[in-house]
């Protein structure tokens, strides 16, 4: 799991170095030169939309998602109820996951039939991340329901 999630990091830099020198080189040479690169707005609003989902995918297993745990820290001292509403929690998150998939399932199908305009790449590698990431998502907050794994309350709890 440390391995997968180190990949996921390296990757998720390896985006945003790339964006970062392409946005800069652009720059330069438009406002430089008078002249810049057509693809680099493109590929840097692809390796953006790669960047967030890779980085979304990455924080659920490790809990770093947004999360209001007012309610569930109150329930600690109640375990079955804890253990009730972190369930309720882990099936919203299946039925969001799966809503995300099946949006960005259809909008993989409708960018397979074209091309971006300057580089030429299918349209469908934008929603794909979404695809993968919400799949993702859902596997893991599958195993976390049938493994019963405790709810992350993580570090706001002590300043609740």
């Amino acid at each position: 799991m440390k391995s997968l999630r180190r990949t996921l990091h390296a990757a998720m830099a390896a985006c945003l170095a790339l964006m970062a020198l392409l946005v800069f080189v652009n720059v330069v040479l438009r406002y430089g030169f008078g002249s810049g690169i057509a693809a680099s707005e493109e590929l840097s609003r692809l390796l953006f939309v790669w960047m967030v989902f890779i980085g979304a995918t990455a924080a659920y297993p490790a809990g770093e998602h947004m999360a209001f745990t007012s309610l569930a820290a109150r329930l600690r001292q109640r375990p079955a109820a804890l253990a009730v509403w972190t369930a309720l929690i882990r099936l919203l998150v299946l039925l969001a996951a799966a809503m995300v998939a099946w949006g960005a399932w259809q909008q993989v199908q409708v960018g397979l039939g074209s091309r971006s305009v300057v580089l030429g790449y299918p349209t469908a590698l934008l929603p794909l991340p979404a695809l993968l990431c919400s799949a993702t998502i859902a596997v893991a907050a599958l195993v976390e329901l049938v493994t019963r794994r405790p709810l992350a309350l993580g570090p706001a709890l002590d300043a609740e």
